[in-house]
Parts: C-alpha cells; sequence; structure tokens
C-alpha cells in the first residue's frame, strides 16, 4: 500500500480503529508538491515519536575524485557539473535540497551546477552510479554499507561522503554500528566533520523519524491512552534494546511535544526548499 493510499484510510476512519506509523516524508512530501500529500498538521492529529532511523546518507564510487563534501562544494563552485541521483519529493531529496541552498549561500549562481538525477527505488540509484549516470546518489547506511566494503577494484564499490543526522543521534548507536561499519566510522560522516551550510552559522541535519498519525476526529481520550502505554514502556526500557540492535535510535516524544517539533523541522526544511526554487 502507498502513502496516499494509507492517508485516505486513515482519513476514512474516525473511531480511532486505524493508526498510522509514518516518517518525515509525511510533510516533506508535501512541501514538495508531491500528489497525494496533504498538510498533516492541518489533516490529521499527530501523535507520538517512537525512533529514529539514523541511516540517510549520500554516497559517491570509490574512486571518485570527491573525498568530501567540501570538494563537492568547490568543484560546484568551478562550474563542474555534479549530479546526484534522488528520489524525488522527500526523504531522498531534502538532503539534495540542502546541498544545493549551501551552494547557493557560499556560490551564488553555481547552484545549478549541482543536478538532480530524478530516478525511483534505491536500486535504481545504485544503477545511476555504476552507469556512470551520476556523480553521487542518495542511499542508506543500511542499504549501501555493503557496497562501501567491496574491494576498490569492484565497479559497485562506494564510500560514504555525508551522514544527514546528527551527531548526537549516531552517537547513541550500537559501537558496533550497522554491518560492518561500526559506529566510529558513521561519526567520521556526520557534522561537525561534514558540515553542510544552512544560514546562521547552522549546518544542516536531518533526522528520520517515526511518530504516529491519527483522524483528526480520533477521540481525543484514545491518544492519550497511546501516550501513556507508550511512556510506560519506554520507562521500561526494553524497546530501546530492540531498537537499537535493529539500528534505530530510541526517539520517544508524547504527542504534545511531538508535534511541536515536528512543525519545528517542517518549517526549518520549508525554508530550505522554498530558497531554491
Amino acid at each position: 500500500m502507498g502513502a496516499s493510499s494509507a492517508f485516505r484510510i486513515l482519513s476514512r476512519d474516525s473511531r480511532g480503529n486505524t493508526l498510522m506509523i509514518f516518517h518525515d516524508q509525511s510533510y516533506l512530501g508535501n512541501l514538495y508538491g508531491v500528489p497525494g500529500y496533504f498538510d498533516i498538521f492541518e489533516n490529521y492529529r499527530i501523535g507520538p515519536t517512537l525512533a529514529t532511523n539514523p541511516g540517510n546518507a549520500y554516497l559517491v564510487p570509490r574512486d571518485s575524485p570527491y573525498q568530501s563534501m567540501n570538494d563537492v562544494m568547490q568543484a560546484v563552485a568551478n562550474d563542474q557539473r555534479v549530479r546526484v541521483a534522488i528520489q524525488p519529493g522527500g526523504v531522498s531529496e531534502i538532503g539534495f535540497s540542502a546541498m544545493k541552498n549551501a551552494v547557493r549561500m557560499q556560490h551564488p549562481g553555481k547552484q545549478d551546477n549541482l543536478v538532480a538525477i530524478n530516478t525511483g527505488s534505491q536500486s535504481d540509484k545504485n544503477q545511476q552510479l555504476f552507469n556512470d549516470q551520476a556523480d553521487m546518489i542518495n542511499g542508506s547506511v543500511q542499504a549501501n554499507g555493503q557496497f562501501t566494503h567491496l574491494p576498490a577494484d569492484d565497479q559497485k564499490a562506494m564510500r560514504f561522503l555525508w551522514l544527514t543526522a546528527n551527531h548526537d543521534t549516531i552517537a547513541q548507536a550500537p559501537e558496533s554500528g550497522y554491518g560492518k561499519t561500526s559506529r566510529e566510522e558513521l561519526l567520521r560522516h556526520v557534522e561537525p566533520e561534514v558540515t553542510v551550510a544552512m544560514g546562521n552559522d547552522r549546518n544542516f541535519t536531518f533526522d528520520k523519524e517515526f511518530f504516529f498519525l491519527y483522524n483528526k476526529g480520533m477521540n481525543p481520550a484514545i491518544a492519550d491512552e497511546i501516550d501513556q502505554a507508550l511512556q510506560e514502556i519506554y520507562q521500561q526500557g526494553d524497546i530501546q534494546k530492540i531498537e537499537k540492535k535493529a539500528f534505530f535510535i530510541p526517539s520517544f516524544r508524547p504527542s504534545a511535544e511531538a508535534e511541536k517539533h515536528l512543525k519545528q523541522k517542517r518549517a526549518e526544511y520549508e525554508q530550505v526548499i522554498s530558497n531554491i526554487q
């Protein structure tokens, strides 16, 4: 079932029998104008946050001349076209938008040298890299980490350049990291080691967070009961261990706090997107 279908089903059931768990794509899709995505803060009730997937990443081929994000930015400033394969309209694109915004601020007029290669699934993005149709791709630690450990002469070998997650988010991951990629190695690819300017002396970061969405007309008492139940579960402490084992970072916030937090994120990313349009 696609997101649009899930939103429609949620809109039809105000009894509290239908709940939805989604992530930042829910509001990013609306900001990017993707059909079927509406303003979640106007059309739905925001529930609690549950966990963060810290793996959103940007990668280059192992033999790429770009050794850092600074190299990419400098190449763009020097009028080189840098092609970035993304799935447009959400989580895959927001880091690309941030890169373009950073170029706009630091090298005005050069941002169009950063070119989006709009494609589909992760395998499609990977193939763009393998076929030399893209210089960089959006990927993830979970989906692409295996390619970063291939022999250097393997056509599919990749390198991480940037993980968009906050430093403190990655720092909470297990020391073993994910797969063959340790936490120490992951921390080399987040701020402040890697920076993408956002303005006002701030760097862009993006944590992909999962949270509940409810029908707007659902009985508030049901939402309160879910908040209370989840708070008790998180206080027990077992779920945090399970989440970290699956490379998720626990991030429980009750509904009111979650709504405020997500609205703030949306406002920040809306500004980034509007800056480059």
